[in-house]
């Protein structure tokens, strides 16, 4: 039985559907629905007015009514598509009116990182405030003794990774006899970092009637086992954002008359079994879906999007037909040559190998408003090419394999002129803080990551995402995409290719489902300074902009380079030590 307020499947056709209504394509304007629709308190409402948030993105207008409603919910959206508001308005609204006792959270929020948990807190602290509700992380590389006292305070909903809440657990720092509501966001990748022991035992200890929220930008095999144990009679919603939305506003990006911003939906319900964590679409919305995938490369992108909400399909769910939705091929037309690749063409007759199969969400569609290239170099020039691209105007995040290559490549770039900083786990909290902030605030306008950033993390205005080092996961491919993009701005996505890594290239965008144009460039090329804005860097060290004052001045004190240069025309300081009663005889 829906909440009071929320609308019902025959209200708003939007957000769900009843069994009736399986395989039905309805359409309606995304612009018609605000978050005062969907059942939030007005205080809320005028919480997020206050930020500039206004209207739902789809996900948003999907999956909330069903999670006030008591509903457990298995969510996959692209990247950058509001997915934190989509489970934290709800999670706020589920536990507002009623108090927490101390050490006894009433939510909880799993996520697999430091920086995306901190994220999700400052995404859903002033909501709460506005709501009386107290947030905390429990995050690792922090004090755990101030996690210690904040929880004893007693707090509402408790965001945290899965590793530091085991190590409060066996404190007895919290109980999670009192947890209602539960949510996994990122539930793949915690499953890819090794964390599915520590989280199944987490979501043991949580009483089994509380409500369990699954979100992700990719949902496939790898957490079945979780859906089926875990969710009771799950409603699935998986959404492919419009492109061309205002971020601040969530507004689609179409002009007055405009029908290109319809939101197509299709909605699919099942009374057998659990979820399977790949959604299934319809064949009618495949066809919906074919004509928002036309992806220019110039980034133009049309402003409609496919939204596939579906609620429990069946445990035998083929996932290979799941993925098909919305991945028909865009032609690219460009200079260079255009490798094409088909999510439909890799599920084609069950021929290919699950090597070759492309990931569930990994649709065209799923990443609106974003060019992909694909630049081949030859080996030698990987150094020169990489470094004029840093040296670009605007905020620009490339991505290494290892720890050491990050180090490597920021310390070369600064070398070279190009504030440039370096993000990955070996660093401690207080330094990958101070790094996303030098990034965030502009100070270092280049940000050399690991797959740490590749995830979760929302910085604004990253209108360049490099491969460096392309990934062997089409999931990670789809996240480091991710990062820019977002909230509906347009973005581009480079990646780095030498003659060793072509065929692993071309495997990595057919498995991802990504058009990608590809072409030969070399350093110095005209066509690399028009594709990403590439030059020549000024060649002038500089300190890495993350560092303190004092550890900036130990970096100059070991290197010269690094030294301010003096102006024209300015004498050495003189630094010779003077002998013991020379200034008086100089007086004489």
């Amino acid at each position: 039985m829906p909440a009071p307020g929320v609308p019902t499947p025959s209200e708003e056709s939007t957000i769900s559907a009843s069994a009736q209504s399986a395989g039905r394509s309805t359409v309606t304007r995304a612009g018609d629905l605000r978050f005062a629709d969907l059942g939030l308190p007005p205080v809320l409402v005028h919480a997020l007015r206050r930020d500039g948030i206004d209207r739902p993105f789809p996900i948003q207008a999907a999956a909330i009514p069903d999670i006030i409603a008591g509903r457990d919910v298995l969510g996959r959206a692209a990247t950058g598509s509001g997915k934190t508001l989509a489970f934290g308005l709800p999670l706020l609204v589920r536990l507002f009116g009623a108090p927490s006792t101390p050490r006894h959270p009433r939510g909880l929020i799993l996520a697999p990182t430091r920086e995306l948990a901190i994220q999700i807190e400052t995404a859903l602290d002033e909501p709460a405030l506005s709501l009386g509700l107290r947030l905390a992380t429990a995050v690792g590389g922090l004090p755990i003794k101030k996690q210690e006292e904040r929880l004893a305070r007693g707090v509402d909903i408790v965001i945290a990774t899965p590793g530091r809440l085991t190590d409060l657990l066996g404190r007895k720092a919290v109980r999670l006899s009192a947890i209602q509501v539960v949510t996994v966001d990122e539930a793949d990748h915690m499953a890819e970092l090794g964390f599915m022991p520590q989280l199944t035992a987490l979501l043991n200890k949580v009483p089994a009637e509380s409500q369990k929220l699954l979100f992700s930008a990719t949902l496939d095999e790898t957490i079945d086992g979780l859906v089926q144990k875990y969710l009771r009679d799950p409603v699935e919603h998986a959404v492919s954002t419009p492109a061309g939305g205002d971020a601040s506003t969530g507004r689609a990006g179409s002009t007055a008359g405009d029908t290109s911003n319809l939101v197509a939906v299709d909605v699919a319900d099942s009374s057998a079994g659990a979820a399977t964590g790949a959604s299934s679409v319809t064949s009618d919305s495949a066809s919906t879906a074919t004509s928002n995938t036309a992806n220019s490369a110039t980034g133009d992108t049309a402003n409609s999007a496919a939204t596939a909400t579906a609620s429990a399909g069946a445990a035998g769910a083929n996932s290979d037909a799941t993925t098909s939705a919305g991945a028909a091929s865009a032609s690219t037309v460009n200079s260079g040559a255009t490798t094409t690749a088909s999510a439909d063409a890799a599920s084609e007759s069950g021929a290919n190998s699950a090597a070759d199969r492309p990931v569930s969400g990994a649709t065209p569609s799923a990443v609106p408003d974003i060019s992909h290239y694909a630049l081949h170099i030859r080996r030698t020039d990987k150094r020169a090419v990489v470094t004029e691209i840093a040296a670009r105007q605007g905020r620009t995040l490339l991505f290494v394999r290892t720890q050491h290559g990050a180090d490597k490549l920021a310390r070369r770039l600064r070398e070279a002129g190009i504030g440039a900083v370096a993000l990955h786990g070996g660093k401690l909290q207080n330094q990958r803080s101070r790094t996303l902030a030098a990034f965030a605030d502009g100070t270092a306008p280049v940000l050399v990551a690991t797959d740490v950033a590749a995830r979760g993390l929302h910085i604004d205005d990253v209108s360049l995402v490099v491969h460096v080092d392309p990934p062997e996961d089409p999931k990670d491919y789809l996240h480091r995409t991710g990062r820019t993009a977002r909230a509906g701005a347009s973005g581009t996505v480079v990646t780095i290719v030498t003659p060793d890594d072509r065929d692993a290239a071309e495997q990595l965008a057919r498995r991802a489902g990504v058009t990608v144009t590809v072409i030969e460039v070399r350093s110095g090329d005209r066509q690399l300074a028009e594709l990403t804005g590439a030059r020549r860097p000024s060649g002038r060290a500089v300190a890495d902009p993350a560092a303190g004052p004092a550890a900036q001045a130990k970096e100059i004190a070991r290197d010269p380079r690094w030294a301010p240069k003096r102006a024209k025309g300015e004498s050495r300081p003189h630094n010779k030590k003077r002998k013991p009663g020379a200034a008086k005889r100089s007086a004489r």
